[in-house]
């Protein structure tokens, strides 16, 4: 059963000296720029992308209420994803939408328990990945996770080896629908889900995760050449791992 839809934040300033209708005229066409902006942007519209095309005293967070609670019974909404607002398919029509859309390969079993431990303990290096799933990851599935613009090469890490930490991007925020890398599920709502037992052991936790761009004490930057060098094809490389990995 579909819940009631959002209420808009009052936008009328009762302060504002103009005529009721001057500032209606105003109000409808902030929200047709909005629209326009959004509309055109294959990527979530952040706060200060919109407060380069609108009045310098705009509510944005107010505005962008009002046009996510008018969207909410149409076939496309506006939600919050990625610090920014976008239009996505209604979640009920997804299924109508799909039909038409380019098939996605789907990752591998061990590409997505890879793509879960970075997500979960970024920044991560390969061998910190492979402690913790307990098995050898083979640099094809980093490739695949990298080419698919989901995880990155954050820096080095400063131990034996310098080897290199990896974090996730923006464009994985967009894909799983998320407006930060906080909204990631807990461990209690992992257990109503089903994904992991309700009985684990005790002490066992899930670490808060944090994408923040900023290098943490144990790391060191990327050397300008070492992307172009990661991403060049290895003829001898090892063959990805499968979903029995």
């Amino acid at each position: 059963m579909t819940g009631p839809a959002p209420r808009a934040a009052p936008l009328v300033d009762l302060f504002d000296a103009r005529p009721l209708d001057e500032r209606a005229a105003a109000l409808g066409r902030d929200l047709r720029v909005v629209e326009a902006l959004l509309f055109s942007s294959a990527l979530p519209v952040d706060a200060a992308t919109l407060s380069r095309h609108l009045p310098e005293d705009t509510d944005i967070a107010a505005l962008m209420d009002a046009l996510a609670a008018d969207y909410a019974r149409r076939g496309v909404n506006v939600v919050r994803v990625a610090g920014g607002w976008m239009l996505r398919t209604a979640p009920d029509l997804a299924q109508v939408a799909g039909e038409a859309a380019p098939e996605i390969r789907k990752l591998s079993r061990a590409a997505t328990e890879v793509l879960a431990i970075i997500a979960y303990h970024q920044p991560v290096t390969r061998a910190e990945i492979e402690d913790i799933r307990g098995v050898s990851t083979s640099r094809g599935t980093l490739d695949v996770l990298l080419e698919t613009g989901w995880i990155r090469l954050r820096g080095r890490r400063r131990a034996p080896g310098r080897p290199v930490t990896y974090g996730t991007t923006s464009a994985f925020l967009v894909h799983f629908g998320l407006d930060a890398i906080h909204d990631l599920p807990g461990i209690e709502e992992m257990k109503g889900a089903g994904l992991i037992d309700p009985r684990v052991p005790s002490g066992f936790a899930i670490p808060l995760p944090s994408d923040d761009d900023r290098l943490r004490e144990d790391e060191e930057p990327l050397e300008p050449e070492l992307l172009d060098l990661i991403l060049t094809p290895d003829p001898g490389a090892e063959p990805e791992e499968t979903d029995e990995a």
